[in-house]
């Protein structure tokens, strides 16, 4: 029996201190339908755990664990006594709930959990997150209440960059951990780049020996702009390592998505083996200004980002040797979808290649989009023999699509509109619309090193709620092919787990939301007030990294052109706020603010306010700027 293991940041993320004041009680996502009754169920160590069903045995043993991080042993049990307390875990009834649906009723001496398989699961998540910590008289009050929940769309996924950073096994599952405290439903795992191979093929050991190896990595921006460190960076998995992620995900409810990038960002494969390359005697190209550590000469693994003109040839031994890999592939991951990328695939090795253009007159194409179009479409039908459908990104439009393809659309959702307009499914995953988590949460100078310069490619949390993935655009028709919504953490400029997290909290709260949360239940001021502080206020007790907020407030209008009064709240629960009006950084150090502040500005003067939010265990966030004008306010961060 596979089993559920419940880790101390799940603990920590899924309890919530002061729930019962929240008109959401402090779950997210926000669930579909709550109905408040009066009183609370009081759960003490008098309570069992009534489980008649050994299909639902795994849900109780995680409810255990979860009960012995509030100091409760409970026991399991199939049966009750007359007036006996219980948390009730059932699947009666859920044939009539949608997809994924749960219910959860509370009342005074009994807490009824109704759902199957994925259902059930989000249902403990969902009681998990209800459950408060211990009130003024000892107890666990939690409130009285009916929830009804199903999720908005069927595809809620998160995708993890390996190719350009490795990451360990331990932060896959933490990783995985997040998403399932969450509901979300598909991990997908980047697993080839040009800067690394991170997946072990038996029958092309030279993937990993090679491919899985570069000399240097570039130092700041691309394309080096401080130069290379010189150091050998690699790393990959084992397929008995990718079986137990697989594994790992399942017991929650995640499908793990494969991606092996083809026919572009191909350089670690063809540096494993050149005979894949269109050129296969030319030198990796590197650029008069790439900084670069070690030969120059032969393929080589690329050491800086961006996009390669070096692809793969469309010759019947690189497809013979791409359904080698996808063999082995599908021996590992159980997915119905395979994600073949196809994305940033120059044409330029194309163009030049006699082969190449021999081969678009044999099949009667009409140009190296077309060509890429072949290739997809060969792949597919491959795929498709195998019982798998593929998604790549939304390149694979040009030239035409593939006839059972799913879009991933990133540049805007222009592809995704196109692709439900031929009636193709589409993942939504904009990275225009706060949906590349390797962009940044703020334009402030605060922030570390990411893929975005001169304030572009902002992301903040705000940006990502606010995201519907439904293009008004499309007819009703159309619309039921946007089946989900993903966010994408690419990693060129994220070489730790630490900052990996620090990119993805509290962004992933608010993915989490549009993904599951129906349009009329969104409340941005309740998830960003009330919910959100609750939840970074766990996350800050546990070793997790992330993005701290600001203090939220706005100032009023000046009165007279002078004096103005300035509210400010903390944006996590226990969190304290400092600030200066004399020029200066604020820290621990400056004057804490405890009651709204009144800033005088005289006639023809500047002010500026500057905040810093510290939490309990040491985390700062960036300093946010209010300047006054005597009488003009703006409020940026600087």
């Amino acid at each position: 029996m596979k089993k559920l293991f419940l880790t101390a940041v799940a603990a920590f993320i899924l309890s919530s201190s002061n729930a019962q004041t929240d008109v959401n009680l402090g779950i997210i996502p926000a669930p579909v339908a709550i109905q408040k009754g009066s009183g609370t169920f009081a759960f003490d160590k008098t309570v069992v755990i009534l489980s008649a069903n050994p299909k639902n045995a795994k849900i109780a043993e995680t409810l255990k664990s979860f009960a012995a991080t509030k100091g409760l042993n409970l026991r399991v049990v199939q049966t009750l006594a007359a007036g006996q307390k219980a948390i009730e875990i059932t699947s009666v009834g859920a044939d009539q709930l949608p997809s994924e649906g749960y219910q959860i009723k509370v009342s005074a001496n009994k807490i009824k959990l109704i759902g199957k398989d994925a259902g059930l699961f989000y249902a403990l998540q969902s009681l998990m997150q209800l459950t408060p910590d211990k009130s003024t008289d000892g107890k666990i009050h939690i409130p009285n209440v009916e929830i009804n929940d199903y999720p908005r769309f069927s595809y809620r996924g998160l995708h993890l960059d390996v190719g350009r950073h490795f990451f360990p096994m331990s932060f896959l599952k933490k990783y995985i951990d997040v998403m399932a405290a969450y509901k979300l439903n598909n991990f997908h795992w980047h697993l080839t780049e040009d800067q690394g191979w991170r997946l072990e093929i038996k029958k092309y050991p030279k993937l990993t020996e090679v491919g899985a190896s570069r000399n240097g990595t570039i130092i700041g921006n691309y394309p080096g702009s401080g130069g290379t460190d010189n150091e050998v960076y690699k790393g990959y998995y084992t397929q008995a390592e990718a079986k137990e992620i697989v594994a790992y995900a399942a017991a929650r409810y995640i499908n793990v998505i494969p991606e092996i990038e083809l026919p572009g960002h191909a350089s670690a494969a063809i540096a494993a083996y050149p005979e894949l390359s269109v050129f296969p005697d030319r030198d990796t190209y590197i650029g008069k200004d790439w900084p670069w550590s070690g030969s120059r000469t032969g393929k080589q693994v690329q050491q800086t980002w961006g996009v390669f003109d070096d692809i793969f040839v469309p010759s019947e031994n690189t497809f013979k040797f791409l359904e080698n890999v996808l063999d082995e592939v599908i021996a590992i991951f159980p997915s119905k979808y395979i994600h073949i990328g196809g994305d940033e695939a120059p044409k330029k090795y194309w163009k030049e290649s006699e082969f190449c253009q021999q081969l678009i007159k044999e099949k009667g194409l009409k140009d190296e989009h077309e060509l890429q179009s072949y290739f997809i479409q060969r792949i597919e039908k491959y795929l498709n023999g195998k019982g798998r459908s593929i998604i790549g990104w939304d390149e694979i439009l040009e030239g035409g699509l593939a006839p059972n393809a799913t879009v991933m659309s990133w540049r805007g959702e222009k592809g995704g509109i196109e692709a439900a307009q031929q009636n193709h499914d589409v993942l939504m995953t904009p990275s225009t619309n706060g949906l590349y988590f390797d962009h940044k949460q703020s334009v402030a100078e605060d922030e570390p090193l990411t893929i975005g310069r001169k304030g572009k490619g902002f992301a903040h949390y705000s940006k990502v709620y606010n995201y519907d993935p439904v293009p008004a655009v499309l007819t009703e028709d159309q619309k039921k092919y946007i089946k989900g919504v993903q966010a994408n953490l690419w990693t060129e400029y994220i070489e730790t787990p630490a900052k990996a997290e620090y990119m993805l909290f509290p962004r992933v709260y608010a993915l989490a939301e549009i993904a599951w949360t129906p349009l009329n239940r969104k409340d941005i001021k309740n998830f960003s007030e009330e919910r959100l502080s609750l939840h970074l206020a766990k996350l800050d007790k546990t070793n997790t990294n992330y993005w701290v907020p600001p203090a939220v407030g706005q100032p009023d209008k000046a009165v007279n052109g002078e004096n103005h009064v300035v509210e400010l709240k903390s944006p996590i629960t226990g969190a304290k706020i400092y600030y200066t009006l004399d020029g200066y950084r604020p820290s621990e150090n400056a004057a804490e603010y405890n009651a709204p502040l009144k800033i005088n500005v005289p006639q023809g003067q500047q002010k500026v306010l500057k905040t810093i939010v510290i939490t309990p265990s040491g985390k700062r966030s960036i300093v946010a700027e209010t300047v006054f004008n005597n009488g003009a306010v703006e409020a940026k961060v600087k």
